[in-house]
């Protein structure tokens, strides 16, 4: 299978239903600070939400609709990045991350990305790609503030989770952004 080196012995690989062993415990060593702010600890509860969930984006991907990879360091899947949502026709998508903690800090989801914004607006001709984090989620705000998205706005209190009400920032970033958003964040070092 393919994989694309990201730097400190790490690379993105296509994550498919026959990792759903790999996704599981990626999940459960990093549970609950996955879980802080995204609902995929909750979907990700044993090897058959695991499976589940792969499947759901496998299904995705022959749609046409989204896509799933995983980032693996020294061989360990240690997080990933998707295209939750993705709408070839209008040129929208809506991109994502997890990671677990032992694996954050080193810009690897920052260097995934960027490949993955390399794919969608050069290779699929994507016009504009989302991204939604929690308001209280920095790391994922500092990800897309690194990958030169403009904060458009704030939906509040529009996402329950873990029994409260969480608010949304939503950044974006437009194809002809990209090239000088690209270089910045390649000077940046992550």
């Amino acid at each position: 299978m393919y994989a694309t080196p990201i730097g400190d012995d790490a690379e993105l690989r296509p994550l498919e239903v026959w990792h759903a062993a790999e996704l599981l415990a990626n999940i459960d060593r990093g549970r609950e600070f996955i879980g802080r702010h995204i609902g995929l600890a909750d979907v990700v509860r044993d090897l058959d939400g695991a499976r589940g969930w792969l499947k759901s984006y496998a299904d995705k991907r022959g749609a046409d609709a989204g896509g799933l990879h995983g980032i693996w360091l020294a061989g360990e899947l240690v997080g990933g990045l998707l295209f939750r949502a993705w709408d070839t026709a209008s040129g929208v998508c809506e991109a994502g991350c997890w990671l677990e903690p032992a694996a954050a800090g080193r810009g690897l989801v920052t260097r995934g990305m960027r490949v993955l914004l390399d794919w969608a607006f050069e290779e699929r001709g994507m016009h504009r790609v989302e991204w939604y984090a929690s308001s209280a989620n920095e790391p994922s705000i500092a990800v897309a503030r690194r990958l030169g998205m403009t904060r458009e706005g704030v939906l509040r209190e529009n996402y329950p989770h873990g029994g409260e009400r969480t608010s949304t920032e939503i950044w974006a970033l437009l194809r002809p952004e990209w090239p000088a958003a690209r270089a910045r964040a390649a000077r940046s070092g992550h």
